[in-house]
């Protein structure tokens, strides 16, 4: 399970922010204090950005996924954060198309073979419009961290269901 490791102390809720850099450095400063990243990981995440957009428009929900190189990561992790209100991000894959970003996944990626497999496992419980809602609109850390792992839990029971 990827979300296992989620925990209150790297989920930022209803923060203010009013750039993507901006973002970078409050919410990277969590998994610095935590001890995931090392100090260069929000360079390392402002430059990566410019070159490599994180954005994605799920569905009319805007979310942003930055994450970076592993010389910059002590050990795997994600940190959430859920703006007060919107900040751009471009588009994944474009320089020119924008996103308006309320929900912030940064990633601690620790092993690059494992960074594709990390991604598309936490795209599957994003792709569920119902759970960006409630994640959009959660008030407090432990409804987030459940409402996550809930979603995580009946994807590989669906999994499993399917193995069978």
């Amino acid at each position: 399970m990827i979300w296992e490791g989620l925990k209150n102390e790297l989920i930022l809720l209803d923060f203010e922010a009013d750039s993507s850099t901006e973002v970078f450095k409050k919410l990277g400063k969590t998994l610095i204090k935590e001890g995931y990243c090392k100090e260069t990981y929000i360079d390392a995440l402002i430059e990566r950005e410019k070159d490599f957009p994180t954005g994605i428009n799920m569905g009319g929900i805007g979310i942003a996924i930055p994450h970076t190189d592993k010389q910059h990561v002590n050990h795997g992790g994600v940190a959430i954060g859920v703006l007060k209100k919107s900040v751009d991000f471009y588009q994944m894959g474009t320089t020119d198309e924008k996103v308006e970003a309320k929900l912030i996944f940064m990633l601690a990626v620790d092993d690059p073979k494992e960074h594709l497999t990390f991604l598309q496992r936490i795209l599957q419980v994003l792709q569920d419009q119902k759970v960006l809602e409630k994640v959009k609109n959660v008030t407090s850390k432990e409804e987030l961290i459940k409402i996550i792992r809930d979603k995580e839990s009946e994807l590989e029971k669906g999994a499993v269901l399917c193995q069978q």
